[in-house]
């Protein structure tokens, strides 16, 4: 952490919230050279709920940066293991592909945040912790953001902004950047868990939550599962979409106990093994919040609402967008930060962010709309798990892995169908 005494006053570009998104986009940036001032509310260590995994999305995006992700801190996995319907659990293994690793992670935010924070730091971004900030420096000749103020007055300049600060994302609402209601929200409830279960080799989900014996009880919204972070430790959760007509008026940490108390003793997800308390979160869906890029403020990660809507993933592609915008604002330094070639660069982070993304998370609220109906996500259950060959597409296109280039007909098929879907 920098010395607060010391911290420039004057950056290339200010990044704000050192959460993955925050911290790859200063990673890449430092990397290309840029001065970048990493600036976080909280100090290191901290938690954030979470459900912990990294699908090979996100490992390939943890490689590019030049994460070591072979260290005993890291907890591999083969694929997703499922259960519900008529059929016994069965495993999708990670598909084989060219364009990604064939293995998942799983690695507890407590320090996996911290990690990529200090990983920017060591490529020569400034951290500041402990450092709220209030709200946006605006030009009052351009009206562009050229800093921010902290809660304690101390004033940061940079030509260029990056707000990473979250799902609530004060910075963009002080902007003018709301949230677009027409798109999906989540909640996710996670715990942790001491049991054998934190050291398989599976992620684990549940796509039927029964209020005791299944079939004999009521069928709870939503859906459940279980990451191994290894060292006897299991991240245990449940998430719901805001498509569900439950949605307003349940509580998820009663929810969770009530699912908790009807798992098998033998799972471990009992009130004597559990560490910690149940907390649950926000996840904000499908570019809920837009443009991604205005008056010199890009927005990354759950600011932007960057969030999957078929399975809740988030950091995979907080990571992605991490890149983008680096690339972009890396692209508009060499141009001249306030030209209008310059402008035309930072604009095409949105283009980016929609062609990768646009079409993907279009056909994920569709989804989402779908599944949001319990008569609905019950056929589908009870009707698609029992065909395995059918899962296995499922699958894929809920996990987004897909050789673009050189794929079998399954990729060339999700691909085109992402590729003609209007983008979100």
């Amino acid at each position: 952490m920098s010395d607060v005494g010391a911290t420039p006053a004057q950056a290339d570009v200010i990044v704000v919230g050192a959460g993955p998104a925050g911290s790859a986009t200063a990673a890449h940036l430092a990397r290309c050279g840029l001065d970048v001032l990493l600036l976080e509310k909280a100090t290191f260590p901290r938690d954030k709920i979470c459900g912990d995994g990294l699908t090979p999305r996100a490992v390939k995006q943890l490689i590019s940066l030049g994460i070591d992700v072979n260290g005993e801190d890291w907890h591999r996995n083969k694929g997703l293991r499922v259960y519900g319907g008529r059929v016994e659990p069965f495993d999708m293994p990670w598909p084989e592909l060219a364009d990604f690793p064939n293995f998942g992670l799983v690695r507890r935010r407590q320090d996996f945040d911290e990690l990529l924070a200090r990983h920017a730091v060591s490529l020569g971004a400034e951290l500041v912790e402990g450092c709220t900030v209030r709200e946006p420096i605006i030009d009052d000749r351009t009206h562009r953001i050229v800093g921010v103020r902290s809660k304690d007055g101390r004033e940061f300049r940079a030509p260029i902004v990056v707000a990473a600060d979250g799902v609530s994302s004060r910075l963009s609402v002080a902007m003018g950047i709301t949230k677009r209601e027409d798109r999906p929200m989540g909640v996710a409830a996670r715990a942790y868990f001491e049991c054998d279960r934190g050291n398989g080799d599976w992620m684990e989900s549940w796509l039927e939550l029964w209020d005791g014996e299944p079939q004999k009880s009521d069928l709870l919204p939503g859906y459940g599962w279980a990451f191994p972070a290894g060292q006897g430790i299991s991240n245990v959760g449940l998430g719901m979409l805001s498509t569900s007509p439950a949605f307003a008026r349940t509580d998820y940490k009663e929810l969770m106990t009530r699912w908790l108390a009807a798992t098998p003793p033998e799972w471990g997800f009992t009130e004597e093994n559990r560490r910690g308390e149940i907390r649950s979160a926000a996840l904000p869906m499908a570019f809920n919040r837009q443009p991604a890029y205005q008056r010199g403020l890009l927005l990354v990660g759950d600011a932007g609402g960057m969030v999957n809507p078929f399975n809740g993933e988030g950091i995979d592609y907080a990571l992605e967008a991490a890149a983008m915008a680096a690339e972009a604002i890396s692209e508009a330094r060499a141009r001249g930060f306030g030209t209008p070639n310059a402008e035309l660069a930072l604009h095409g982070y949105v283009s980016n962010l929609k062609a990768s993304m646009g079409g993907y998370f279009r056909l994920g609220t569709i989804f989402a709309a779908l599944i949001g109906r319990p008569e609905i996500m019950k056929i589908c259950v009870h009707y698609g798990l029992p065909r395995r060959g059918l899962m296995k597409i499922v699958h894929k296109l809920l996990a987004n892995l897909t050789d673009k280039k050189d794929g079998d007909a399954v990729d060339h098929l999700l691909n085109t169908l992402t590729r003609i879907a209007p983008s979100a």
